[in-house]
């Protein structure tokens, strides 16, 4: 991974994925492709290949540069797949995927190494682990081996048990320590290409999640991207007092925030209005 500054003192990465390079001049998108029945934003969860087909084709044309394909829930207190049924959910769709839309970049969602390595060899560019390889202590030497990039999230316990890890005395700093760690391990291991996720929703409160953003800036420092995953999420909609169908005006403003403060990468359920977001956002900043 090769990260600089252009003139503008902005953060630059070009990622190897699969002999690909994927080039972050400015923040790009990625696009949420749930295949699962639970997802806590009904209007994300799909079934069936048509269904997943017209999705994806949606996502493209409104400019998603990456598609994020998972295959089980990781809402709170949501019920863990095993890996073999995981993989039988998101395999189809990324050979499909690939098939439609050779130049679409593929991430597999997941945190464990089997559905990786399957979903890699399927045609995915990119591994997406929630985990950052805590729930699976072969991941990242499996990603090494399979030389594409790695996106890294803090967490803490499972998604299961994520709400009852919040103390923190420092929220910003634990969470930058903990991806400083992961990001020394993952080079150990191999991995070439990292991203990283401060994890907004995941072993956080409300306010905990807004003090991340607010700081965000501060994660730069480590000179690897940063996504930002706030799409409709709790800490949106339940200080709004809506609900996660109504949290769309809300994801724009916090995603508008984040990339003031640094975020390389929007993961969104809504694809034309992050587009729209960077765009204004790039407009902004140039002056």
């Amino acid at each position: 991974m090769t990260g600089f500054k252009n003139n503008k003192q902005k953060p630059m990465f070009k990622l190897n994925c699969k002999g690909r390079l994927l080039s972050i001049e400015k923040p790009l998108v990625m696009g949420i492709l749930n295949i699962t029945p639970d997802s806590f934003y009904k209007g994300s969860r799909l079934s069936g290949l048509d269904a997943i087909l017209k999705k994806c084709e949606q996502m493209v044309s409104e400019g998603a540069t990456i598609i994020d394909i998972g295959g089980q829930s990781s809402r709170p207190n949501s019920i863990q797949l095993n890996a073999a049924d995981e993989l039988e959910r998101v395999i189809k769709p990324i050979e499909f995927i690939r098939k439609n839309y050779p130049q679409i970049f593929i991430s597999i969602d997941t945190f464990y190494s089997m559905v990786a390595q399957e979903a890699v060899l399927a045609g995915a560019d990119m591994v997406n682990d929630i985990s950052a390889g805590q729930l699976d202590t072969d991941m990242m030497q499996t990603v090494g081996g399979l030389n594409v990039p790695y996106i890294m999230m803090h967490m803490r316990g499972t998604p299961k048990t994520m709400q009852e890890f919040t103390d923190y005395e420092n929220v910003t700093e634990e969470v930058y320590l903990f991806l400083s760690k992961k990001r020394n391990e993952a080079i150990e291991a191999g991995i070439k290409d990292i991203i990283i996720d401060p994890g907004f929703g995941f072993s956080k409160t409300i306010q905990q999640n807004l003090t991340i953003l607010h700081e965000l800036s501060k994660f730069e420092s480590l000179n690897l991207p940063i996504l930002l995953g706030v799409s409709r999420k709790s800490t949106i909609y339940k200080t709004l007092g809506v609900t996660a169908d109504e949290a769309l005006n809300g994801t724009t403003v916090l995603n508008t925030i984040g990339l003031i403060n640094g975020a390389s990468i929007l993961r969104v359920h809504d694809v034309k209005e992050a587009v729209e977001t960077i765009k204004l956002v790039q407009a902004y900043l140039q002056k």
